[in-house]
């Protein structure tokens, strides 16, 4: 399995302080069946900023180290970027980064209780210029949980999701675990992937997560999703399916 969302890098964010704890993280990964990780540090975030020299860095170290380690799964670079007005040019001058460092996908992550106006314009932006923005965990955005069809209108109009593992697994609450397999059967999410930070109160949970998938959707589903994260690490064009509306009746659990 590829985890395309983790905060594995010790020292940037809200993940792991220490090399130690980011190997130890490596090895719950590992146990799950993860065989290698996108590291997405928050980047433009309110309390941290990680430019892509850092990132990078920090990765080689990594990786330097689980090889050491006799550990085997590899760190990717990434970034998971707060949406900002010189996102376009940042990418430009490489400060910014794509996913797995390859000029294709971005994650692209919302405040939680609202959407910024500008987010569609950026989106066509980003676009025009060659980059397909991720977003990240919509189903506990406040606001595309309660108004969908914004959700629909970014897919339709070529922006991907992708759902956190816990979210699946109603780690973060029953409204939010509905959501989120309404998000699946309505072609609106792309990726599952776990939004580690630890390995106690924010794990992995991706095996679970897809478990969960299998039971509900099926289990060409989970393929789905495993394999779009394998294209995004190769640098190759994922599957997309034809997304289609929420119904408001069906969103409020009523049937």
């Amino acid at each position: 399995m590829i985890d395309l969302h983790c905060h594995i890098l010790p020292g940037l964010d809200d993940g792991p302080k220490t090399i130690e704890e980011s190997v130890e993280m490596a090895r719950r990964a590992i146990e799950e069946g993860i065989t290698e990780i996108v590291a997405t540090p928050h980047h433009k975030h309110p309390t941290y900023s990680n430019e892509a020299s850092i990132v990078r860095e920090t990765v080689i170290e990594l990786n330097k180290r689980l090889r050491e380690e006799n550990l085997d799964l590899k760190i990717h670079p990434g970034q998971e970027v707060r949406l900002y007005g010189e996102v376009v040019e940042d990418l430009t001058t490489k400060t910014t980064i794509t996913l797995a460092d390859h000029e294709m996908y971005l994650f692209i992550e919302f405040p939680s209780n609202h959407v910024p106006r500008y987010a569609a314009q950026l989106f066509y932006q980003l676009q025009l210029n060659g980059y397909t923005p991720i977003i990240v965990h919509p189903e506990r955005n406040s606001k595309l949980l309660e108004n969908p069809d914004k959700l629909y209108d970014f897919v339709q109009n070529g922006a991907l999701t992708q759902v956190t593992s816990s979210s699946l697994t109603g780690h973060f609450g029953k409204k939010i675990k509905q959501f989120s397999n309404q998000l699946i059967e309505a072609n609106l999410t792309h990726f599952v992937a776990s939004d580690a930070h630890n390995v106690d109160s924010r794990p992995f949970r991706l095996r679970e997560s897809y478990a969960e998938i299998a039971q509900k959707h099926g289990e060409e589903k989970v393929r789905y999703f495993q394999e779009n994260a394998q294209l995004i690490v190769e640098n190759k064009h994922v599957f997309v399916e034809p997304p289609e509306q929420i119904r408001r009746k069906k969103l409020l659990g009523i049937f």
